[in-house]
């Protein structure tokens, strides 16, 4: 869960200048493919201010200057954070998760609404998103097939130098003791309920959810 939001926070909150005015942001806004909602609108939908926004804005055009990412490119820019491993995976289940719209790109309302919930959304808003990230095909269930897929990504995006060195049965035990704290009634999917229960009776969890919430 914090990787998620941690590997995000670091590429979101660079330091950018706020010496450009209002009349600024909006002619930047019309100079690329695609042109976000207003400010106001992206204020009112997420929880971020005004300002807020037009810092996330301006290091979205850095690293997008057409207004969208498609998911090579996201691949490219997540693999920045991970050096020594394998990224791609775990990047296009991520994207998955952002590109809500199934579009093949995500655009910045979409960036920012994820943000908006991995940094300061409610604990139930958060676990829901990492759900939805989990669960790979949609029908609302973790299944071990799943679960084994994102552990494996992890691992591979971890890369060798991962200390101390996992042993090759790692994924099978870490799934096994995922579905042994998850799977309530044991018939071996976990539903969103089970998932957020398990989570919220996790100190650790509870705790890692709050990390980044003063990021920005």
């Amino acid at each position: 869960m914090g990787l998620v939001m941690g590997t995000f926070s670091m590429q979101s909150s660079k330091q950018v200048s706020y010496h450009k005015d209002k009349a600024d942001d909006d002619l930047e806004m019309t100079m690329v493919c695609h042109r976000p909602e207003g400010l106001d609108q992206l204020e009112a939908q997420t929880n971020f201010s005004k300002r807020e926004l037009q810092v996330l804005y301006r290091g979205f055009k850095n690293e997008c200057p057409s207004g969208v990412v498609n998911e090579d490119t996201f691949k490219q820019i997540y693999s920045q954070f991970f050096p020594h491993g394998d990224a791609s995976t775990y990047a296009h289940y991520l994207f998955n998760a952002f590109d809500t719209g199934h579009t093949g790109s995500i655009k910045f309302e979409d960036f920012v609404t994820a943000l908006s919930i991995l940094l300061r959304g409610s604990v139930t808003e958060k676990l829901q998103w990492t759900f939805n990230l989990y669960d790979i095909n949609r029908d609302g269930y973790i299944n071990k097939e799943e679960m084994t897929d994102i552990v494996r990504a992890i691992y591979d995006m971890m890369g060798k130098y991962t200390y101390p060195v996992l042993k090759t049965d790692a994924p099978k035990q870490h799934v096994d003791a995922f579905f042994q704290k998850m799977d309530k009634n044991r018939d071996g999917v976990v539903t969103l309920d089970e998932f957020i229960l398990s989570c919220q009776e996790d100190e650790n969890i509870m705790r890692s959810l709050q990390l980044f919430e003063n990021v920005i």
